[in-house]
């Protein structure tokens, strides 16, 4: 997907991502690091100035593309002393 072809409003924070996919924002920063989405300059005109802003912001048809093939992966129960 183009940059050209997204509308603003397919910009989305990780946890509205999030909430309209399914996928856990550790994997969705985890594409981001690894180039298969891009992410984008949040809007500094929103931040609060206190640190617990959202500052990234993802293209959410990119996401909604790569959590098609997404399969959460069962974690192994922890060994008994």
């Amino acid at each position: 997907m183009h940059v050209t072809e997204l509308y603003p409003d397919d910009l989305v924070y990780e946890h509205e991502a999030t909430a309209a996919t399914g996928v856990p924002g550790t994997v969705i920063r985890q594409w981001a690091r690894r180039g298969k989405i891009r992410k984008f300059t949040g809007r500094p005109g929103e931040y609060s100035g206190q640190g617990h802003e959202y500052k990234t912001m993802y293209a959410l048809p990119e996401i909604e593309e790569q959590a098609k093939s997404y399969r959460p992966m069962p974690q192994r129960a922890p060994r008994a002393a």
